[in-house]
Order: C-alpha cells, then sequence, then structure tokens
C-alpha cells in the first residue's frame, strides 16, 4: 500500500497539485520582497537626491547647509540596517554615474563629487544609517531611543565630514570643525528632533494598525 501512494505521489497530477498547494510560494514570495526591496531603496534614494537638492550655500565654507542628512536620518530609523545601507549606497551610485541626486553646490560632476570638499559627508551616509536602524532595531523607535540613535548618526556625518575636508584642505582638524561642524550643529539638532518625532510618530501609527 505504501508504495502505492510513493508512486502515485510521483504521478504528473501529484506533482501540478503540489504546485497548486504551494510549492512555488516560496519563489513568488521572495520574488515579491526583492521587488519591495528595491522600491524602497529606490524612493529612499531618491528621496535623499530631493532633500539634497534643498540646500543653502555658505559663504565661509564649502560645505552648504543641506536638507540631506536629515534623509538619511529618517531612513536610518525607518529602515532596517541592510536596507538602510543599500538605499544610501544605492545613492552614491547614481551620483557617481553622473544623475542630478548631489547638492548643487559645489557645483562638481559626478564621481568628482564624492572626492570633493563634501565627499567625507556623502560617504558616510551609508553607515550612519545602517548604525541608526541597527539601534533602533535594538533600543526600539519611541522619541528617545531614535532621537540618541539618530544624534549619534548625525556625529558619524559630521566627524566623517570635518576629517575628510582637513585630509583634502590640508587645514587643522580645529578649523574643519570650525568650517565643517559647528555651523551646522544647530540645524542638525533640530534634524535629530523631527526625524526622530517622525519616527515615532510612524512607530505608533504601525502599532494601532
Amino acid at each position: 500500500m505504501s508504495k502505492e501512494i510513493s508512486v502515485s505521489m510521483n504521478t504528473p497530477a501529484a506533482k501540478t497539485l503540489a504546485v497548486g498547494t504551494g510549492a512555488s510560494a516560496q519563489p513568488a514570495s521572495g520574488t515579491r520582497t526583492w521587488l519591495r526591496s528595491t522600491g524602497i531603496v529606490l524612493a529612499g534614494s531618491a528621496l535623499v537626491a530631493v532633500c539634497a537638492h534643498l540646500a543653502l550655500p555658505l559663504y565661509f565654507t564649502p560645505v552648504p547647509l543641506s536638507l540631506a542628512p536629515f534623509a538619511v536620518l529618517v531612513l536610518g530609523l525607518l529602515l532596517r540596517p541592510s536596507l538602510a545601507a543599500a538605499t544610501l549606497g544605492a545613492y552614491l551610485a547614481e551620483g557617481a554615474l553622473g544623475l542630478p541626486v548631489f547638492s548643487p553646490t559645489p557645483a562638481l560632476p559626478g564621481l568628482a563629487h564624492l572626492v570633493g570638499p563634501t565627499g567625507g559627508y556623502l560617504l558616510s551616509y551609508p553607515l550612519a544609517a545602517a548604525l541608526i536602524a541597527f539601534l533602533v532595531l535594538r533600543f526600539g523607535r519611541s522619541f528617545v531611543p531614535a532621537a540618541l540613535a539618530a544624534a549619534l548618526g548625525s556625529f558619524v556625518i559630521l566627524a566623517s565630514g570635518a576629517l575628510w575636508l582637513a585630509a583634502l584642505s590640508h587645514i587643522s582638524v580645529a578649523s574643519a570643525f570650525t568650517l565643517g561642524v559647528a555651523p551646522f550643529l544647530p540645524g542638525d539638532a533640530l534634524k535629530v528632533a523631527a526625524a526622530a518625532g517622525l519616527a515615532a510618530g510612524f512607530n505608533r501609527l504601525r502599532r494601532t494598525n
């Protein structure tokens, strides 16, 4: 009797039944997940690009006042670490390929922008976003943990930018701090608070639905 069952399960009809009852569910689910992740990466990189163009040049420093770091903080607070890093990595790749995603100030094309005076800030984006995402995954997305995680991510961006600026311009770290960190501290504090509030509100909304 068991041999008959074993043989019958190998018939074309049995295979068709297996396919119809879920044998193909895993590949289909994997495709949906991949498409969803790709959509998030593209949408997230577009968000950073839009925020990067909301920039104000400052006459005393080559680094503009930009909303791009705010987008990095938000993405880090809302996405898982790997997806946050992938999104910001895609943003940098788009810019390196010549797409107009970087801030118009300084006016440098494509890859040159990544090795220009703001290159340190840009190259730190994937790391900062992944770090923020890791911290909120571990400690939660309520306002205080989110704000602390965003503040640490903002510190990584500013510190990387200042060190890059010091090396590129052959100036002291103190001078780089004056040009690339100090002018942006008040604005970054507002960005951290706004991003944390947005993440905490989104988290509450998701739990109630």
